[in-house]
């Protein structure tokens, strides 16, 4: 991507502005400005009096102290108001009959302002790859501050850059160690994030949302269905007990699993000599994360990255402007990171300061930055506070947290206590389902935003894969209908001989010649539906990834284990942090209804299909027959 300098960033962000100027202009009426007040959008925050209200401007924005709640549960707080004390005049005419023929007007002169304007509606994002998709329903305009991670949220690693180069040290680490390393290459494709490892068999897996183990690999090599079935078929995978299974996280996890899987390869081919330790599997995965260990705590490989940041940073010139639009909006912007002082600094300078207008820096966004938070510890704990009150670094001991400093350790309630916020009214927004999304969610009530860039991938993976998907289904849908009828005739031959009449009359009165070749042929029918189904099934996905099929499926139609814990900690999610700016700072997220097991059975669609139901099934199955 072409650098942008910061003149065109402020001119962007100049003709942003104008563009809204420009949309108060369009229509006033939609916007409702009396005709003898200046149009000087003057805002001011909701008080206790009616003098104060007469004194507001055009609106007036709810304070905490006045907030309610609206009927689906979230605050009104930071909602914008019309002040009661200046009426409408102009606009009231249009507003004259019922509310649906109003609303309806209203909202096809709003689609029509925004596609005049080039504002993309937010209800279109949902079809987009670089969409916010909620979980639970979140009003941002409640929100009064909003933390972000660093690493693979607030900038983007390139993936085969950042961890291949964490991979080499890990097995340079590994090599000074004794163990055989020769030959072994980074590989990317190898995982996704995800996956979990079961150290005690040396396997990588991926469990569906109740922990079922779907597909499996050992080492490098891919298990069968029946070899992952016989080995996890009594079994789920339990992300509490830690001394076995290692949950894949984030991208960073990458580099580890690549190390550990071709480490067992080596392990299985006895290639790792007695005295290296244990030979098992747990203590082959303690040594590989050790290996690790070392290539982060040393520092070199971060001393690399800081010495050419463009070789390992995608730049994203529209995310500084997203969350100078949150801070513009009145939103307190953190940064809690676990990364140091001087990296932060280093890498937050190149990738935010030359996006910024009027020569912003970075450290202008944010009302408090918190360096080497050791996370996920500072949700949960205290750790002793410092203040960082050099460039150089230099820190001294403090007791308490003002606006506008940088710290190192803390904690996430000190954060609250300095700025007199908390719980819901923070939204925290991370990479990390664990570290970041589900401890702050689980001990502080944030709410919480996940960033996982994969699912531009898997979005596009899954529009080119709508055909493929279709024609198994069909294919599926017919054998069930093959399988429906071959069920019947068999309790028809089972009652028959225990001299029982059949389920209807017609099944009665088939001779045993016709209901045994029938079921004869019915059987060959599916034997070559399963045929065709299993290797389409196989191949599910693999435009994403050739191993492990879709980030967030397991299976055709079930979801996997990280999508079941993106739904359980994460009330929204999305690609990438720049997608707010597609959103505005006062979006309200309203989570979509979630389909249920017996919602394609509702008594509707029964009333409609339950005259023809009968009639189509024998139908459907003979011409099926017929076709194989």
């Amino acid at each position: 991507m072409a650098a942008i300098t910061t003149a065109t960033a402020s001119a962007a962000y100049d003709n942003a502005s104008l563009g809204l100027r420009r949309r108060m202009s369009i229509r006033p009426s939609l916007l409702f400005f009396p005709t003898n007040t200046s149009l000087n959008m003057k805002l001011t925050r909701c008080s206790a009096t009616t003098e104060e209200e007469e004194n507001a401007g055009v609106f007036f924005v709810t304070p905490l102290t006045k907030a309610d709640f609206d009927y689906l549960g979230q605050s009104t707080k930071g909602d914008l108001n019309p002040n009661p004390n200046i009426g409408i005049d102009d606009g009231e005419a249009c507003l004259d009959g019922p509310i649906e023929d109003v609303a309806k007007m209203e909202a096809q002169e709003a689609e029509r302002l925004l596609n005049h304007l080039c504002i993309p509606v937010p209800f279109s994002a949902r079809y987009s790859p670089r969409g916010i998709f909620c979980s639970r329903t979140l009003n941002l305009r409640s929100i009064s501050a909003i933390g972000y991670d660093m690493d693979y949220t607030l900038m983007h690693y390139n993936v085969v850059a950042w961890e291949g180069r964490a991979y080499d040290y890990c097995m340079e680490n590994l090599r000074n160690m004794g163990f055989p390393v020769d030959g072994l290459a980074f590989d990317p494709e190898l995982v996704i994030r995800g996956l979990v490892i079961d150290k005690e068999r040396g396997n990588l897996v991926k469990p569906d949302r109740f922990g079922y183990v779907k597909r499996a690999m050992h080492g490098t090599r891919m298990l069968s269905t029946q070899t992952v079935s016989e080995m996890y078929g009594r079994e789920l995978v339990d992300l509490r007990e830690e001394s076995r299974w290692v949950f894949l996280s984030t991208l960073f996890s990458v580099s580890e699993a690549v190390a550990y899987m071709q480490m067992v390869d080596r392990l299985d081919e006895g290639a790792i000599a007695a005295d290296l330790g244990p030979h098992d599997y747990k203590g082959l995965y303690k040594a590989v994360e050790k290996a690790l260990f070392r290539a982060h705590v040393e520092g070199q490989l971060k001393s690399e990255i800081m010495s050419k940041p463009e070789l390992f940073v995608e730049p994203d010139p529209e995310l500084p402007l997203a969350l100078l639009d949150q801070k513009e909006a009145g939103k307190k912007l953190l940064l809690i990171t676990n990364s140091d002082y001087h990296y932060t600094e280093k890498m937050m300078q190149h990738s935010f300061n030359r996006f910024l207008p009027n020569d912003m820096s970075w450290r202008d966004l944010f009302d408090m930055v918190i360096i080497s938070a050791r996370k996920p510890e500072f949700f949960q704990t205290s750790h002793p506070l410092y203040e960082v009150v050099t460039g150089e670094g230099l820190m001294r001991p403090c007791f308490k947290a003002q606006p506008g400093g940088v710290y190192s350790g803390g904690s996430a309630q000190m954060v609250e206590n300095s700025l007199g916020i908390h719980g819901d009214e923070i939204l925290y927004v991370g990479d990390h389902i664990y570290t970041d999304v589900s401890q702050s969610k689980v001990h502080l009530r944030w709410r919480t935003a996940l960033i996982c860039r994969e699912l531009e991938e898997e979005f596009s993976a899954l529009v080119h894969s709508r055909d493929h998907r279709a024609s198994l289904i069909e294919l599926i849908n017919q054998k069930e209908v093959v399988g429906d009828l071959f069920n019947q005739l068999r309790l028809a031959l089972q009652r028959r001989s225990k001299g029982r009449p059949a389920q209807t009359l017609a099944a009665t009165h088939m001779d045993d010649k016709e209901l045994i070749e029938s079921m004869q042929k019915l059987l060959v029918v599916m034997q070559r539906l399963d045929d065709k189904i299993a290797p389409l099934l196989e191949s599910d996905g693999e435009l994403f990834n050739k191993r492990w099929g879709f980030l967030s499926r397991a299976g055709l139609w079930d979801k996997s284990h990280l999508m079941r814990q993106i739904e359980k900690y994460a009330d929204i999610y999305t690609s990438r942090v720049s997608n707010f700016l597609h959103y505005t700072p006062f979006m309200y997220f309203r989570a979509q209804e979630q389909s249920l097991a017996h919602d394609s059975y509702s008594s509707d669609h029964l009333k409609q299909d339950e005259s023809v139901e009968h009639k189509n099934r024998e139908s459907a199955a003979s011409a099926i027959v017929h076709s194989y």
